[in-house]
């Protein structure tokens, strides 16, 4: 099966966290990797999400480690939902 990751940018206004962090991560911005399989037997290209992974600190952040941590797609949609209605 064919896969590609991309990546993309997101931002959270205030702290935050997400299922299986230890503490809340701070504002910021941050890099998540998206990992997806293409879809086989359509008559055009697509490509379904099977995996993301956040990259902490984030970006800018002064820190010694880095690390990538598996996330669910929809944990993060829901915290970035939240972070804006906190606006």
């Amino acid at each position: 099966m064919t896969s590609r990751t991309t990546q993309t940018v997101v931002r959270f206004s205030s702290p935050f966290r997400l299922p299986g962090f230890d503490k809340a991560q701070p504002a910021g911005e941050y890099r998540i990797d998206y990992d997806e399989e293409l879809i086989e037997g359509v008559s055009r290209l697509a490509w379904m999400r099977v995996g993301a992974f956040i990259h902490l600190p984030a970006i800018g952040a002064q820190s010694s480690t880095q690390q990538m941590m598996a996330i669910l797609p929809s944990d993060l949609e829901t915290a970035l939902e939240t972070d804006h209605q906190q606006l």
